[in-house]
């Protein structure tokens, strides 16, 4: 199936909304502070802040520029702000208040009059009336100035070139520069009503394309998305043309409530596990997917920023080092042995379940990626002071995952599984318990790349466990997106058989994640990954979800779904049988180019070369020789319903690897050099040689007649021959090594016209008919 990186909107269907519309603003705040924003009318917003510092400092923001929505949703980008006004009523408790020192300030940032960068300081109480908590704001753009008094600190506002603006909060206490705690935790909240922009640039443009249903969900992640209102996000989703599942990543850095701890800031202290702007995030985010008709899976892994996270909790290697990911900063994994830290998690579970139940959505929960952390060099972390004890007290080494392991250590590994297992299922269980008699749909998140890495073939018994297999979980959930942007196609097959095997999950009771793409220079991953869509949509799995929101509107990725008038079937049709006619010697065979010559009043020429490949075109009545023959084919394009169906066509001038119809042989033509990952590699015929030869993609080779060779050693058993002529090795060709192929192939070809006109005198007077045909370009 097609798809698209929209740039930008380019004659798309738009709409307008008010300039300040409450779904557009956004949050930014220092940690281990946290803030929410939520949409609460159509003019009206609440922010919710947990301060932990005396320093912290949040903001509620409106960009110039939208950045955040995906190019066919964004609204138009508008810094002139010359004769807008914005008028509020402010609300707030618990921060700094408007009438005070500190109190809350719009900062703009933007150019002056003479263009030079500039940042001007308005103090809102300087324009509200009313009590520092409850007061109505009115701002003039054109007449405002900054200042914390005026007129004597007046310095006015240039409105015309603004870049963003920002309304900061603090709480009581707040000295601007101390990182000393506060003396507890302090919970603030806002609330702007009766929002209204007015005058001359009082509304903006915004995308307002609707895709079409294109059957995939997609997944959302608060630690990349919180800042965002959850109506917004939403937004995205349905108009993106997602439906069905909205896979929710709860984070590692965000949900959590905090508590100053020897000099730091600790998850799990006691209370609740959720701080409160994240509560109030999440209540608006699952009823606003109940709203638009969204089905929210709530997914919590057992990943924790590492600087929040006790130290007795952290996975452990042999020598005692923290497990560690390679995010800047960053997080650690919790381990499955640590009775505190599987009480805190559960804990976790229990409430955004509790969150889900409120909101009148199903309670579907997904244990995300849970494993012992295994570093790329083999270091296996399942030596942590309670995990120790649990294995034992003195567990048996394993300082290298890659190499031959003995029974000790792999029975080491079967109990480390056995455990994980067990940690999965009470986590699912506290779920259950926090919504009973409600059912909860329990899924598991597995991730085969590292899971089932070739070079650590020991590594499932701890990180695919059996205590895993159906029914233990309601659906398992697979992802492959490194080996699928890396090619490792052969890799993937081999997990995906081996996941079904060991757990047993059937087809329909497996979900599979696409994605993701980490970086805006990698999004020619998307490439892979479109591909990656279309093949799991061969395995019939339950959903197929895009993984994630924030790639999608960054790299303005668009799934197109096929239109069901213009279906892939009738558009694609072919046929796997031969012409069933010898062609004559009269046939005739025309290779055809496509180029464009430009000639110049001088008589120089400009050529551009429009294709490059050649596409075949024959003539094959004149090979027809009898009345039978003719009956055959009459007979023969009839069932091709003409020009509908595409058919196989063997060229009597060209058909073989070997010259053009000579006897082949394996080392006719290099497909490829492997690369120790890729098993897939296509048939290709060159003609000419060196870097000017032209490559021909060979898309219908005769098996029979085939022969692979890896490095000049033929192949066989170990090679089948997949769509479209490509050669699938079981395992990848080692990395340099040169893959040839010999063979004899048939060109792809369709009837050229709708009608086939014979006459039956002029055929019985010797005239041969005219039948044209004309190649199918099925591969590039």
């Amino acid at each position: 199936m097609a798809f698209w990186l929209a740039a930008k909107r380019e004659g798309q269907a738009s709409d307008w909304i008010m300039r300040f519309d409450p779904r557009f603003w956004t949050v930014n705040f220092p940690r281990p502070m946290m803030a929410s924003v939520v949409s609460t009318a159509p003019d009206a917003l609440r922010v919710d802040a947990a301060f932990l510092r005396r320093a912290d400092l949040g903001g509620l923001i409106w960009d110039s520029a939208d950045t955040l929505d995906h190019p066919l949703l964004a609204y138009r980008t508008d810094r002139d702000y010359a004769h807008t006004s914005l008028r509020l009523r402010w609300r707030s408790s618990g921060i700094v208040p408007l009438d005070a020192v500190n109190g809350p300030t719009l900062t703009i940032e933007g150019k002056d009059a003479a263009g030079a960068p500039h940042t001007w300081y308005v103090r809102l109480w300087n324009y509200a009336q009313g009590t520092g908590e409850d007061a109505l704001i009115s701002l003039n753009f054109s007449a405002l100035d900054g200042g914390f008094s005026l007129p004597a600190d007046a310095d006015r506002v240039w409105p015309g070139a603004i870049e963003r603006m920002f309304i900061s909060f603090a709480p009581p206490g707040y000295d601007g520069a101390s990182a000393d705690p506060l003396p507890a935790e302090a919970e603030g909240w806002i609330e702007m009503t009766e929002i209204a922009a007015d005058g001359a640039r009082a509304m903006l443009e915004i995308g307002d394309v609707m895709v079409p249903a294109t059957g995939l969900a997609i997944a959302t992640g608060f630690d990349d998305q919180g800042v965002q209102t959850p109506a917004r996000l939403l937004r995205s989703v349905c108009q993106l043309g997602y439906r069905g599942s909205v896979v929710h990543y709860l984070g590692m850095s965000h949900y959590f409530r905090l508590m100053g701890a020897g000099g730091a800031f600790l998850a799990g202290q006691g209370g609740d596990p959720l701080n409160a702007p994240t509560r109030a995030w999440h209540r608006a985010f699952f009823a606003e997917c109940v709203g638009q008709g969204f089905s929210p899976v709530a997914s919590l892994s057992y990943e924790l920023l590492d600087q929040h996270c006790p130290d007795d909790w952290k996975q452990r290697d042999l020598d005692g080092n923290p497990a560690l990911t390679g995010w800047d900063p960053p997080s650690t994994l919790l381990s499955p042995a640590n009775e505190a830290a599987m009480a805190w998690l559960q804990s976790v579970g229990a409430a955004f379940a509790a969150l889900m139940a409120e909101a009148g959505a199903p309670v579907r929960f997904q244990v995300g990626e849970p494993w012992w952390w295994t570093l790329a060099n083999g270091r296996i972390h399942l030596y942590d002071d309670a995990a120790r004890a649990l294995f034992g007290g003195s567990p048996r080494a394993i300082p290298d995952m890659r190499l031959p392991l003995d029974e000790a250590q792999t029975a080491l590994l079967d109990q480390a599984g056995a455990l994980l297992a067990a940690s999965t299922a009470g986590l699912v269980s506290a779920v259950r318990a926090a919504v009973a008699p409600a059912p909860v749909e329990a899924l598991a998140l597995v991730f085969t790349p590292t899971l089932l890495a070739p070079d650590m073939p020991e590594l499932k018994r701890a990180n695919l466990p059996l205590g895993w297999a159906a029914p233990a979980f309601d659906r398992l959930q697979v992802e492959d997106y490194d080996w699928l942007t890396a090619g490792a196609d052969g890799h993937r097959r081999k997990a995906y058989a081996e996941v079904d095997a060991r757990l047993g999950y059937p087809p329909h009771q497996q979900d599979y994640l696409a994605g993701f793409v980490l970086s805006p220079a990698q999004s020619d991953q998307w490439r892979h990954i479109d591909a990656g869509i279309d093949e799991a949509l061969t395995r019939a799995p339950h959903e197929i979800v895009v993984w994630a929101l924030p790639q999608v509107a960054r790299d303005g990725y668009v799934r197109l779904p096929q239109s069901p008038q213009s279906g892939a079937d009738p558009m694609q049709a072919f046929d796997d049988v031969l012409y069933p006619l010898a062609l004559g010697r009269d046939a005739t065979v025309t290779p055809e180019f496509s180029t464009s010559v430009s000639v110049a009043a001088s008589g120089f020429e400009r050529r551009n070369s429009l294709w490059s490949n050649a596409r075949l075109r024959f003539d094959v009545g004149p090979g027809v020789r009898s009345e039978a023959e003719l009956g055959e084919l009459l007979a023969f394009f009839r069932a091709r319903r003409g020009p509908a169906r595409g058919f196989r066509l063997r060229d009597p001038s060209d058909h073989s690897s070997n010259a053009m119809v000579g006897t082949p042989g394996p080392m006719d033509q290099e497909i490829g050099i492997g690369d120790g990952l890729a098993c897939e590699f296509a048939l290709v015929k060159r003609y000419g040689s060196g870097e000017a030869a032209q490559v021909r993609r060979i898309t219908r080779p005769d098996f029979a007649a085939m022969f692979v060779s890896v490095n000049g050693a033929l192949q066989v058993g170990t090679w089948t021959l997949g769509e479209h002529g490509t050669v699938v090795f079981d395992e990848p060709p080692a990395a340099g090594s040169t893959i040839c192929a010999g063979f004899l192939f048939d060109v792809p070809v369709r009837f050229a016209e709708d009608s086939l006109e014979v006459s039956g005198a002029a055929f019985a007077a010797g005239e041969a008919p005219s039948v044209p045909i004309v190649e199918i370009r099925e591969a590039s």
